[in-house]
């Protein structure tokens, strides 16, 4: 934590086309850390340069506008997280389209649930369970990670879809949670023994693999997988804080089986949005679909947020309150 500091910093003047936002919620990703090295990886978001603020998704209120549109009291959302006051362009395409600026109706949901379940969270997990793996009522999806933020939602969306699905995580706590609270069909912590494991939780194989670790999670899961299976490669974790893991050795398998592998970030389903928001909204409302909050009281706070999720000690959607 000795690496990320807070500054003060003077406030530009607003120009046309911003709005000054005083930011409530900021969200922490595992993402971020790609950003902290060096350089990120080819095609990804841009690393910070030293001494550059952070930057993530976050929700506050619109102190002054300069935007036709966007009125002062608004709440909006927007990708100049990490900072209490943010200005905020609103033609940016932060963050892939993902980040864009967009006013919310504090009516639908608090701001911590927009931010989580019905804003970047929920648009990856619907983006991949519904447009990439394209599951099918009566499969059987395997999420590994599935009691973080990400993971949690997809889970979920594949059950509401009509889907047999099976957890993974990093302790027993987190298991009982995705057997108890999240009602999944089956749960296991890959510390036991991660292919044994699988095999006991599907023994006929699992038809789609929602990836958030990569490395070995991945290779189990290509063993795993039926003909015509269907990997989402959501992100990769198990190489986030250190050397990436090695490509699996059974990769000839995907030929063998004729797999579907896809990566995908959601920015590139920034124009399905409102209709993620529409479903997960709904699902919501229902009692359906739920985020756990895993809450940091303070910008101060953030630093040990980022390593704490990073370390496996949060749970559902890990958020700055400040």
């Amino acid at each position: 934590m000795e690496d990320l500091s807070v500054a003060e910093v003077e406030v530009p003047q607003l120009e046309a086309g911003q709005v000054l936002v005083r930011n409530t919620h900021h969200s922490v990703d595992a993402a971020l850390r790609l950003r902290l090295d060096p350089t990120s990886p080819p095609g990804y978001l841009p690393a910070f340069e030293v001494g550059e603020g952070l930057a993530g998704l976050a929700v506050g209120t619109v102190l002054e506008s300069r935007l036709a549109g966007i009125e002062v009291g608004d709440i909006v959302q927007h990708a100049r997280g990490y900072r209490g006051l943010a200005v905020v362009d609103g033609d940016s395409a932060a963050l892939g389209g993902a980040g864009r600026l967009a006013r919310l109706d504090p009516a639908l949901a608090p701001p911590e649930v927009h931010l989580g379940l019905l804003g970047g969270t929920g648009l990856t997990a619907w983006a991949g369970i519904v447009l990439v793996a394209s599951v099918r009522a009566g499969e059987t999806v395997w999420v590994s990670a599935a009691a973080g933020a990400v993971g949690s939602v997809a889970a979920q969306l594949a059950k509401a879809r009509g889907c047999r699905v099976v957890g993974s995580a990093g302790s027993p706590d987190k298991v009982t949670y995705l057997r108890d609270v999240l009602g999944l069909d089956a749960a296991f912590d890959y510390h036991d023994g991660l292919g044994v494991q699988l095999d006991e939780a599907a023994p006929e194989g699992v038809d789609v693999y929602f990836d958030n670790v990569g490395g070995a999670h991945l290779e189990a899961a290509l063993d795993s997988l039926r003909p015509f299976g269907r990997v989402a490669l959501c992100g990769a974790i198990s190489g986030y804080n250190g050397d990436p893991p090695r490509g699996p050795a059974n990769l000839f398998l995907a030929t063998a089986k004729n797999l579907t592998i896809r990566g995908f970030r959601a920015g590139a389903f920034a124009d399905r949005a409102d209709e993620a928001r529409v479903e997960l909204a709904g699902l919501w409302r229902a009692g359906r679909v739920t985020l756990e909050l895993s809450t940091y009281s303070g910008l101060d706070e953030a630093p040990r947020a980022i390593v704490d999720l990073l370390a496996g000690r949060t749970l559902g959607k890990c958020v700055v309150v400040d």
